[in-house]
């Protein structure tokens, strides 16, 4: 491990951010559920929507952008289908609300689906699909953003880095997960990779012209996976998301950071689980499922250093790592993460 980076339990992580959260003066029930969000972010190693963005979202909270004490509304519109008025407050808390929701109705219609709107930023999409993965459900979460990824032929950006995230549960290990924003790399991690000076991958960046660079100081738009079709991908959850929520689209979106954090982002996000006994039983399923994770991994292998995964491995491998020996935090976080405490007089880990 670099002496750049210090390791600190999930334990002492998640009381931090409970602490924090508390001090900001943020609903108990809220801040369990984005505390979580966040932790698991950084558990499973997506570090770029975990604790570093503590301080953007204390920030948020204080400007008034991000609802300390949301007044949730939910309306049943038919049996498998309803909406959740965020309210404005934590993506994360108000997604898995929705979540719970979703499954209720699935245990009755064998699906369910919830569209969120007045919702913020709710982190990585995964969070919520294996919220019902872990329940025995298939999980399918969607989130749009503000205006990142270049529109193919176009010199600039339309739609954002729209992640589709699917959960699904297997027999004898965690579920089965698939979290992927259109894109190689997502803004955050450009944000990171920036910070850190670190050029990022081939074909994942362009310049104002939208001509691709890997210097991450040059890029102001991402590039979309497979061109025309990444970028479809994108619509799709735009669609989902902005138009059937009522929320803005494409463009109209406010930027998470170049937003005076005193205005409201006004996201949509849209959930839907499904029962599986609604169409097969739920542990002949499950014991599919875990044979064509295993075929998929025992396929020939091209480099015998180089195992076969599928979606949800590399996170499944960083996660027990990071339980056993710590979350990695990197020191320019530290010292964000340092000041944040000093501010709001709250004990940090070390």
């Amino acid at each position: 491990m670099s002496e750049n980076t210090k390791r600190f339990s999930a334990d002492k992580i998640y009381e931090f951010l409970v602490s924090a959260l508390k001090a900001a003066k943020v609903r108990d029930d809220v801040i369990k559920h984005a505390a979580e969000g966040l932790l698991s972010a950084s558990i499973r190693g997506v570090d770029s929507h975990g604790i570093r963005l503590l301080a953007h979202y204390i920030a948020a909270v204080e400007g008034g952008r991000i609802n300390r004490n949301p007044q949730y509304k939910f309306e049943k519109t038919s049996a498998a289908t309803g909406t959740f008025d965020a309210d404005h407050t934590f993506g994360h808390a108000a997604g898995i609300e929705a979540v719970r929701k979703a499954m209720d109705m699935a245990k009755g219609a064998g699906t369910g689906a919830v569209s969120v709107f007045n919702s913020t930023h709710c982190g990585t999409s995964a969070f919520f699909a294996l919220e019902a993965a872990k329940n025995d459900f298939i999980g399918l979460a969607f989130t749009h953003a503000n205006a990142l990824l270049n529109t193919p032929g176009s010199t600039r950006t339309f739609f954002g880095l729209n992640p589709i995230a699917m959960a699904v549960p297997c027999e004898g290990e965690e579920p089965f997960c698939y979290d992927s924003a259109p894109s190689i790399i997502t803004w955050n991690k450009l944000l990171q990779l920036r910070q850190e000076n670190i050029q990022v991958p081939p074909f994942s960046g362009a310049d104002a012209e939208g001509n691709e660079t890997t210097n991450p100081h040059e890029i102001t738009q991402l590039l979309p996976i497979g061109g025309y079709k990444g970028f479809g991908l994108a619509m799709i959850v735009d669609i989902l998301c902005g138009l059937l929520t009522g929320m803005p689209v494409g463009r109209d979106i406010a930027d998470m950071y170049k937003t005076p954090l005193t205005q409201k982002r006004y996201l949509g996000q849209f959930y839907m689980v499904i029962d599986i006994d609604a169409f097969q039983p739920r542990e002949i399923f499950k014991k599919r499922m875990k044979k064509l994770m295993d075929d998929v991994r025992n396929e020939p292998k091209k480099d015998m250093n180089i195992p076969i995964m599928v979606p949800g491995d590399p996170e499944k491998k960083t996660a027990a790592d990071r339980m056993k020996n710590g979350i990695p935090i990197k020191k320019h976080d530290l010292k964000t993460i340092n000041s944040i405490a000093e501010r709001l007089k709250i004990k940090w880990i070390e």
